[in-house]
């Protein structure tokens, strides 16, 4: 084998596990913060969540969420996930609840 065909094998063997490498953290997480300010007008901030699953909010819910992550996210006013009229937030955006409405109690992130 030449020289030459070696080096090619092996660079490309190189660039092969780099380009794994770096996707293989990919999908695990939400990355930046999402801060919420509950029903009590207390600040939470939740940094880079994993993008599996359901995250429920403080127990007093949230009045306000702002979504500061390079993704989207859906909020939902029970605390699985579940339940009528989510609400799609998008990322680098907020949203506030509307007074008399119940507070957001989970989200999941789209991916």
């Amino acid at each position: 084998m030449s020289l030459h065909r070696r080096l090619t094998i092996a660079t490309g063997a190189a660039l092969l596990s780099l380009a794994v490498a770096g996707c293989s953290g990919l999908g695990r997480s939400a990355v930046g913060t999402i801060s919420y300010e509950t029903g009590h007008e207390v600040g939470v901030m939740v940094t880079s969540p994993s993008v599996k699953g359901c995250h429920r909010l403080a127990p007093a819910g949230a009045t306000k969420v702002e979504n500061s992550t390079l993704v989207d996210i859906v909020l939902y006013r029970t605390r699985d996930c579940r339940g009528k009229e989510p609400v799609y937030l998008p990322s680098n955006s907020g949203n506030e609840i509307t007074p008399g409405t119940l507070p957001w109690r989970s989200y999941t992130v789209v991916h």
